[in-house]
């Protein structure tokens, strides 16, 4: 064991000695004793950023002046070796031919579109530069919806192998609306880079030749329709005549006893006071009794419009050329029925 050194004096000399030994000796001794310890504070610290740039700035300055005075004949092992093979590597590549240019120390590349790093980079500019024309152009006088120009968009298949795919139905939608509200700008006072993009939009002319045709009565006077109303389905032929209704081929009062059926069997012709003018003939299929009246009430409609097509705001406003969508809600595991639970015992 030591002994322990009380003398100051030799206590400092043990420690040039120390110093000596460990190649310091140039930092003067009461400078090494008398320096805080203070650590760096945030703006004093270096980013790894700068800190590469001059690394790299001052390997390739050390690369320079080996090949200068001949120095860099040798081969360098260990880390200094390393990275200066390396930045020697990057350096010759990089002057090639074949890159064209010279990339300047600490460039990077930065990516052509602001959209790189999401999932669908096409669709998000194209719906990024919608949504810029939006804002640019949303003081200019607008019309109605119903007196805005007809447009028909593209379908989500197209739209998808123009954004790369992957786009989803409910994202299109988001599009579809902001291209109906730039569609509905005053067509006097709409710029040039909105019509541009809307005609991106829009299918060619040839996809209006595909509309549905329209209903026709047939040469025996007759207008067809089918309708739909939960699990049943209906089919009517409505004819001009003295009135009467039958359904697959029986009387309207032997298939439905109950009056709410058969009110809502007539209710397009009663609305319209038509129920003397038209006869009907129906077949429905399948469902329940509601079920089937239902159907057949929305087919009635139809066929009416067919003959007289001006009918329509009235059965508009009836509620009776729209399909009901409503169905039975099925039921669910733990409850009694649809939505009724079981009942609570506390004990």
């Amino acid at each position: 064991m030591s002994p322990t050194v009380r003398n100051p004096f030799a206590m400092t000399c043990c420690l040039r000695a120390l110093l000596e030994d460990l190649s310091f000796s140039r930092v003067p001794l009461r400078t090494v004793a008398a320096r805080p310890r203070i650590l760096p504070s945030y703006h004093q610290t270096r980013s790894f950023a700068v800190s590469s740039r001059r690394l790299q700035s001052e390997v390739a300055e050390t690369v320079a002046e080996e090949s200068e005075f001949g120095g860099g004949e040798e081969e360098e092992s260990g880390l200094e070796g390393s990275i200066t093979r390396k930045s020697k590597d990057i350096r010759d590549k990089d002057t090639t031919a074949e890159a064209g240019f010279v990339l300047p120390p600490g460039a990077r590349i930065v990516p052509a579109s602001a959209s790189y790093f999401s999932g669908n980079p096409a669709f998000y500019d194209s719906w990024f530069s919608l949504k810029d024309l939006l804002y640019k152009y949303q003081t200019l006088p607008t019309l109605e919806p119903s007196e805005a120009p007809r447009a028909a968009w593209k379908s989500l298949a197209d739209f998808r192998s123009m954004a790369g795919g992957g786009v989803q139905s409910s994202k299109y939608k988001k599009v579809q609306a902001v291209l109906q509200r730039l569609n509905r700008i005053e067509p006097e006072l709409m710029p040039e880079d909105v019509k541009n993009a809307l005609e991106l939009y829009k299918r060619p002319d040839l996809a209006y030749l595909t509309r549905k045709k329209p209903k026709v009565i047939d040469r025996f006077g007759r207008a067809r329709a089918m309708g739909r109303r939960k699990t049943s389905n209906a089919e009517v032929y409505l004819v001009e005549g003295s009135g009467g209704c039958y359904i697959n081929g029986r009387p309207l009062i032997d298939m439905f006893p109950r009056l709410h059926d058969r009110e809502s069997v007539l209710w397009p012709l009663k609305v319209t006071n038509r129920v003397d003018r038209y006869k009907v003939w129906a077949l429905s299929r399948g469902g329940g009794i509601t079920g089937q009246a239902g159907a057949i009430t929305l087919a009635v409609a139809k066929a009416l419009l067919t003959h007289e097509p001006l009918l329509k705001p009235v059965l508009r406003r009836a509620g009776v050329i729209s399909r009901d969508p409503r169905t039975v809600e099925r039921k669910k595991h733990g409850k009694v029925k649809a939505r009724k639970m079981p009942a609570w015992v506390a004990r």
